[in-house]
């Protein structure tokens, strides 16, 4: 049976005093010192704050500052007035003993021999930094891109694409072409029974509710973070060759300010079936402030306006002197540019509905044409105030083939979204609510737009007239959270120094107690690492095991709530109801990541679980993904070759049909022959998906084109048109005679 807990009488006194403890911080001179020292001194500052409010005893040890809090014996429990508890039950105790721990990020970790990164893994496209010279800097990847879409792919013969080679084959193979799964990420299938209708591969569920993606192409289903990986895996990769071939095994990865800890963890989770340590998962728009801030020497008071592929964050934060202090967060992870995204696509499928009586959205070609031209609309209208749709054969009826060509006005567009445009309001006035700073909006020194999708004018609109602030658009939106992860990377190898990351978690956490009711144990906005600890009882006579529910969330009942897990503590002797102390104890590490330990203080009994949620995988799932990609890794980079080799074949054929083409009258008969033989060879290896083949016909094609240069250059010569202007094609010299002619060389790019 569910447990039902008993909500400790405690005070909120210490946290109204929290930002006043802050303030304190950062009024000090010992922001400006480095490391360790600095540490220490942030700690001392906070329990010389929490002296003067506290009424207990206060310990320091190890520069952490415990606080520990006392309350008033409780009445016996009222039989009379009490609801009935069951086995499974506990209840408030006599005494609540609460300990809270404070503090500071700093740099602990020193591995320079390591190259780390930062990544941004969003949900359209995603990025890789690293830091040189103290600065950071985006790398590009294999295609010479500053960022990758995050799309992955399963072609029919099992090839694997990831980035921008994914993203082109998705119209014609769009049921085995995976984009935005960042969505799905963390949840269960109940949690996105919507976003899953949108698109045109198919999401299902395994036996537990873990939302899966089907891949007819590979023969199997594949999890959000076995996606993930696949993409955060090609960035590393990339990076690896950008650094020259240094293997990359550490980094730093961003995840939305709003994500849950489920969301968090299964993120992380994706980073380890990649391969890849996760020094630190860090809030995208807390990224965003670092790179703004770094070097900065005045304090300012910044909003970030993050507002991305698929999750909106808003953060309000102190930045100056190398303390980045977040004071409060904000957002909506099912809210971003996708959204808007729809909205058109809605759009064009409702008029074709209406005049040719066909549902686009019954043909998986179809929508995805539909769902990339909605993209391009929207980027087109953030600069244009109309853009026209023009797709012909979109499908085909008994009628004949049909079109769509329509002009959609950038009004329309924010006509369709309006609704989308102002559920940004919500989060970004609760935010500054939540900021507790006296301020009027004045007190705002830069409002910082971060994601793709703030190009939209009238989401800068919206901006500007909740702030009163024109947005700051000198950063890129595409980049900067990269740059920030980057930043992070750098503070936790010593490559960037005199840093303080002050962060805070998102959304309350705490237990069901009598009635469903959620009691937050740490509120939202808790500045973290942070723990706190309470003891509880039993609520039934001889009970011998109690259930801990465990919720994230805002709302009064857990119903509405997420549940990130449940166990339950064992082993508890028989006494009578209210005797038994048992302890809870919550801990958030720095990724915002969350564990719980309950025990008995009689038999010092324990259960301790790191909360995973309901739809991230298990270890022993997580190290068979791993086995299985290092296992598969020399497979992978062979299909990989293939595929390269055969789209540079399939170019070179291409060029050189077309040379024949174009210079038909200036090679001879037998060159022709040589070459359209070449020619023939290689279509026919690259039917035949012979790598090797298609390597040797590539080689000896090239010699032959190389033969239709000298004769195209020689016809021109004999004709008086070459390049030296002599008219004679005199044989005295083969070099040109004007000066300002330079001898180029070449660089054969052809993929290894």
């Amino acid at each position: 049976m569910t447990s039902s807990l008993r909500s400790p009488n405690t005070s909120s006194r210490y946290w109204q005093d929290h930002h006043a403890r802050i303030k304190a911080v950062r009024s000090s001179p010992v922001c400006t010192i480095r490391d360790a020292d600095m540490h220490n001194a942030l700690s001392s500052k906070y329990s010389s704050c929490r002296r003067a409010t506290s009424r207990r005893a206060l310990s320091l040890t190890n520069g952490a500052s415990q606080f520990v809090r006392g309350s008033a014996a409780s009445p016996l429990i009222n039989h009379s007035t009490s609801p009935s508890f069951h086995h499974g039950t506990i209840s408030s105790p006599r005494r609540t003993n609460v300990r809270v721990q404070k503090r500071t990020r700093h740099s602990t970790l020193h591995v320079a021999c390591q190259k780390v990164v930062g990544i941004d893994l969003g949900t359209t496209n995603s990025a890789v930094a690293t830091v040189e010279g103290g600065k950071p800097a985006i790398v590009a990847n294999a295609e010479g891109g500053r960022t990758t879409p995050s799309v992955v792919a399963f072609t029919k013969s099992g090839a694997q694409l990831v980035g921008h080679i994914a993203k082109r084959q998705a119209v014609v193979n769009p049921e085995n072409t995976f984009f935005s799964v960042k969505r799905f990420i963390g949840h269960t299938i109940d949690e996105v029974q919507e976003e899953s209708k949108q698109l045109p591969y198919t999401v299902v569920s395994d036996d537990k509710g873990n939302v899966k993606f089907k891949c007819p192409a590979a023969g199997k289903q594949f999890s959000a973070e076995e996606i993930s990986a696949q993409i955060l895996r090609k960035l590393v990769d990339d990076a690896a060759k950008f650094f020259g071939g240094e293997a990359v095994t550490q980094a730093v990865i961003t995840v939305p300010a709003y994500f849950n800890d489920s969301q968090r963890q299964a993120t992380k989770d994706a980073g380890r079936i990649a391969g890849l340590d996760v020094l630190r998962m860090i809030n995208e728009p807390t990224a965003a402030s670092l790179a703004y801030g770094l070097g900065k020497k005045g304090h300012e008071t910044i909003l970030v306006f993050d507002l991305g592929g698929g999750t909106f964050d808003v953060s309000v934060l102190e930045v100056g002197d190398g303390v980045f202090e977040v004071l409060s967060t904000s957002g909506d992870t099912h809210l971003g540019g996708d959204d808007f995204d729809q909205r058109v696509v809605d759009w064009m499928v409702g008029d074709f509905v209406a005049i040719e009586n066909v549902d686009l959205k019954r043909d998986r070609q179809a929508l995805q044409r539909l769902t990339e031209t909605a993209e391009k609309a929207k980027i087109e209208l953030s600069t244009l105030t109309q853009t026209n749709i023009n797709l012909p054969f979109i499908t085909a009826t008994a009628d004949g083939p049909k079109h769509i060509d329509q002009t959609l006005t950038r009004a329309k567009f924010e006509q369709l979204c309006d609704d989308l445009i102002e559920r940004c309001r919500i989060p970004l006035e609760k935010a500054l609510r939540d900021a507790k700073l006296k301020l009027d909006l004045s007190e705002i020194d830069e409002v910082i737009m971060v994601g793709g999708s703030t190009r939209i004018p009238a989401v800068q609109a919206l901006v500007k007239k909740l702030t009163g602030k024109e947005p700051n658009l000198t950063v890129n939106p595409d980049e900067v959270v990269a740059l920030g992860a980057a930043v992070q990377a750098g503070v936790l190898v010593g490559d960037i120094s005199s840093i303080v990351l002050l962060d805070v978690t998102p959304l309350s956490l705490g237990l069901e107690t009598l009635g469903g009711v959620m009691t937050k144990l740490i509120p939202r906005n808790t500045t973290i690492p942070h723990d706190k600890e309470e003891i509880f009882s039993t609520a039934a006579e001889n009970q011998s095991s109690v259930e801990i529910n465990v919720f994230q969330g805002e709302r009064d009942f857990v119903k509405d709530n997420k549940l990130l897990g449940n166990f339950k503590l064992d082993g508890i002797p028989p006494a009578p109801r209210g005797v038994p102390q048992i302890v809870v104890k919550f801990e958030i590490d720095a990724n915002g990541i969350l564990s719980v330990i309950a025990s008995d203080k009689g038999t010092g009994a324990r259960k301790d679980i790191k909360i995973t949620g309901a739809s991230t995988l298990s270890d022993d799932e997580i190290d068979r993904m791993v086995e299985e990609a290092e296992k598969n890794a020399a497979q992978d980079k062979v299909m990989r070759e293939a595929v390269d080799t055969k789209n540079h074949a399939e170019s070179m054929a291409y060029q050189c049909k077309k040379q024949l083409e174009e210079f038909k009258d200036k090679i001879t008969g037998d060159t022709k022959s040589r070459v359209e033989a070449k020619l023939q060879e290689l279509h026919e290896a690259i039917d035949g998906e012979d790598t090797t083949m298609m390597k040797e016909h590539m080689e000896s094609l090239q010699k032959e084109m190389m033969q239709i240069g000298q004769e195209v250059y020689g016809h021109h010569d004999a004709s008086g048109q070459g390049p030296t202007g002599t008219g004679g094609g005199g044989t005295s010299s083969s070099r040109p005679s004007s000066d300002d002619v330079i001898d180029a060389s070449f660089t054969d790019t052809t993929p290894d």
